[in-house]
C-alpha cells in the first residue's frame, strides 16, 4: 500500500505548529509517532492535503518530576521510553508497566503517549491508568493553552475535547499519597493485543483500611469509564475477599460494553468483574509492602 501525495511540514515550535494547523484548516493532521495515521492512510481511510510533523519539538519528549507539581511526561514520549523511564519506576511503576502492554516492541519504539490519548480510543491502554491517578492534560493552540483533567478530555469513541489547531503537550501526574496502583487488561494473544475489557485500580490504604480508591476500565463502555460505586464501596472498608468481590460486582454492573469481534457485551461485563477484584488485590497488596 502507498501513502497519498501530501504536503510535508516539519515546524520548530508549538507556536508554529498550531499557527499552520490554523493556517492549513481541517484538510491537516499532526503527525507524532506516526502508527496510527500513517496506517490509516495507507488503508485509505485518511487522506490529508498536508501532514504537520512534531518530530523537532524534542522538549516534548521528555519524561521529568518537578518538585510540587509531579511527573511530567511529555506528549510525545514513546511508550518505551515510558516504560523505560527511571522517574516513572521509580514513581508510578503502573504507568510504565501499562506501557509495556501495549502492541508490538516496534510500535512501541514509534508510538506516543500523546496520540494513545488523542486517538480517544475506549481500548487505549495507558489513559485508564493515567486517569487513576488523577492525572491532567494541558493543551496548547493559537488562542494560548489550558490545561483539565484528563478524564474530562473524552466525548466518544474517536472523539474528544480537543480543539481544532491544538496539539495535547503535556500531562501531569500529581503527587499523592496513593500507596498502591496497576492496570490489568486481558487481550485474545499473549502480548500485543487491544484489550477485550482492562481495569486500572489506585488506592491509599492506611492500616488496612481504604482511604480512597479510584477504578477505571477500558474497552467497558463508549470512553474510559470511571467506576464510582465500587470506589464508594471501598472507602473506608477493611478490604477482604468479600468486599473486593462486591467492588468487582459493582464495576462490572457500572461497565457499558458492546458487542464486537473481541467478545460480547455479557463476557466483558463479567470479565470487568474478575479484572477489577484482580487488580484491587494487587494494589492493596502493595500498600501492605
Amino acid at each position: 500500500m502507498y501513502l497519498p501525495d501530501f504536503d510535508y511540514h516539519v515546524p520548530e515550535t508549538v507556536e508554529q505548529a498550531c499557527g499552520l494547523l490554523a493556517e492549513l484548516g481541517p484538510d491537516a493532521v499532526v503527525l507524532a509517532g506516526g502508527t496510527d495515521v500513517l496506517h490509516k492512510m495507507k488503508q485509505g481511510k485518511l487522506a490529508p492535503r498536508a501532514v504537520v510533523s512534531l518530530k523537532r519539538l524534542g522538549e516534548l519528549r521528555e519524561i521529568r518530576y518537578e518538585p510540587g507539581r509531579g511527573v511530567v511526561i511529555g506528549a510525545l514520549a514513546t511508550q518505551n521510553e515510558i516504560y523505560g523511564s527511571p522517574v516513572l519506576q521509580e514513581r508510578y511503576l503502573s504507568v510504565s508497566q501499562a506501557a509495556h502492554q501495549m502492541a508490538s516492541n516496534q510500535i512501541r519504539n514509534q508510538g506516543t503517549v500523546g496520540g494513545n490519548i488523542v486517538n480517544a480510543v475506549p481500548s487505549a491502554d495507558l489513559p485508564p491508568i493515567l486517569i487513576t491517578l488523577g492525572a491532567e492534560i494541558r493543551l496548547v493552540g493559537p488562542d494560548g493553552q489550558r490545561q483539565m483533567p484528563l478524564e474530562d478530555f473524552f466525548v466518544e469513541p474517536a472523539s474528544s475535547v480537543i480543539r481544532p489547531a491544538e496539539i495535547l503537550t503535556e500531562i501531569v501526574i500529581p503527587d499523592q499519597a496513593t500507596t498502591g496502583s496497576t492496570y490489568i487488561k486481558l487481550g485474545l494473544r499473549r502480548s500485543g493485543a487491544l484489550a477485550v475489557a482492562g481495569a486500572a485500580v489506585a488506592v491509599t490504604v492506611d492500616g488496612g483500611v481504604v482511604r480512597d480508591a479510584r477504578i477505571a476500565l477500558s474497552s467497558a463502555a463508549p470512553v474510559v469509564l470511571r467506576a464510582r460505586r465500587a470506589e464508594d464501596r471501598l472507602r473506608g472498608s477493611r478490604a477482604d475477599d468479600a468486599v473486593l468481590a462486591e467492588a468487582g460486582a459493582l464495576a462490572a454492573q457500572e461497565s457499558r460494553p458492546r458487542d464486537s469481534i473481541r467478545g460480547s457485551a455479557e463476557y466483558r461485563r463479567n470479565l470487568v468483574g474478575v479484572l477489577t477484584r484482580r487488580a484491587l488485590k494487587k494494589a492493596i497488596e502493595q500498600g501492605h509492602c
